[in-house]
């Protein structure tokens, strides 16, 4: 094609049928006039039902404050992690962008960024989350007895093996310890239980999930685990387990994703991110995330039009995969207080996992700081 050439773009309504968010388009008096595939399935209707109906009678918005915005017409919303109660659908958190349609009075065009599946492991959403969740809650139930059996094994096998090998059964042991508890934490995922959390030295999680993760597979031919710490860090407030937890699924993950390629690189990677905020749903405060663990792989990559839905349950591009393993690890990173994203460089070629954390310190001395305004 010569420099300079018109390329043909494909149609609105093709681009907006891409879109992996639910987009409405509303005429005056919010009724809707169109639908994108992702809004007719966020809302379980088809676009000839909800043609013509008011936005209000199929989704209701808790927040009076948000409901007088919306039925501004003429100024933009934008509103997170907003609970909704979808007809026939059950109760939902969304993230909203209301806007108005240029040149057209009256007419809105409104986004939906469903937040709730990302969340279903620790939502307390009731109905189909809590149904999901019983397939894990068995799959728990079945895994705890076999582990008592490994448990005694090795410890019978500590008692026959020389000192050097010690260090190997007291792994197993360790591990069937950790895996236990990860397993009644999966039991209790449906419910808002407050999490146990303590100073953690990130880099020891680290290298004990890659420890793991070289015994368990000792004759593996993917890349090798290439360090980058900052030895300068301070302890994070994190769970030890789950710290570990999260890493050997990062871990295994980029692993897998390089295969058995020569050229395979994963990083796994620590520094300073200051200035990451979070807002803390339990305290009402601000607080920082400035450590930022980095996993990062040169594989292929997660295909484009999954990248949105990664942390959802039971999405995997594994044959055998059951689409657990990243929702589990945004719970655990959630319950840290915690922040994960996951980010793909196409020049570069490269895979980002990032993982935020709060530093021990400063929730120790906020903490300290409510304790002495309330006395």
């Amino acid at each position: 094609m010569s420099p300079g050439a018109r390329v043909a773009l494909p149609e609105a309504q093709r681009q907006l049928a891409s879109l992996p968010h639910a987009v409405l388009l509303l005429q005056p008096g919010q009724a809707i006039a169109s639908a994108n595939p992702a809004a007719e399935q966020f809302l379980g209707q088809s676009l000839r039902r909800l043609s013509s109906r008011r936005l209000d009678s199929i989704l209701t918005v808790a927040d009076a404050r948000l409901i007088e915005r919306i039925d501004d017409v003429e100024t933009p919303v934008s509103a997170r992690e907003v609970v909704v109660s979808i007809k026939d659908r059950g109760t939902r958190r969304i993230d909203i962008n209301v806007a108005p349609v240029a040149d057209w009075p009256g007419w809105q065009v409104l986004t939906i960024h469903d937040n709730t599946p990302t969340d279903a492991f620790g939502a307390d959403s009731g109905g189909a989350d809590n149904a999901a969740l019983r397939g894990p809650e068995i799959m728990a139930h079945e895994i705890k007895n076999p582990l008592a059996g490994i448990r005694g094994a090795a410890q019978l096998l500590a008692r026959r093996v020389d000192e050097k090998d010690r260090a190997l059964t007291d792994l197993i042991t360790s591990e069937v310890d950790r895996i236990a508890t990860l397993i009644d934490r999966m039991q209790r995922l449906s419910r808002k239980t407050p999490p146990v959390v303590e100073p953690c030295n990130l880099h020891e999680s680290a290298r004990r999930a890659i420890d793991v993760l070289r015994v368990g597979d000792p004759t593996s031919k993917g890349p090798r685990f290439e360090e980058e710490f900052d030895p300068s860090l301070p302890a994070v407030l994190g769970s030890p387990d789950g710290l570990v937890q999260v890493m050997i699924n990062l871990l295994s993950n980029a692993r897998e994703a390089c295969g058995a390629e020569k050229s395979g690189r994963v990083i796994i990677r620590t520094r300073f991110a200051s200035g990451l905020q979070l807002h803390a749903t339990d305290t009402g405060q601000a607080v920082r995330l400035p450590i930022e663990l980095r996993v990062s792989d040169n594989g292929p990559g997660v295909p484009s039009a999954m990248r949105e839905h990664i942390f959802e349950p039971f999405v995997t591009t594994k044959k055998s995969g059951q689409g657990l393993g990243l929702p589990l690890v945004r719970k655990l990173v959630r319950d840290m207080s915690g922040r994960i994203s996951h980010e793909r460089d196409e020049v570069e070629g490269w895979t980002h996992f990032r993982v935020h954390l709060p530093l021990a310190r400063d929730v120790r001395t906020r903490a300290s700081s409510r304790k002495k305004v309330v006395e």
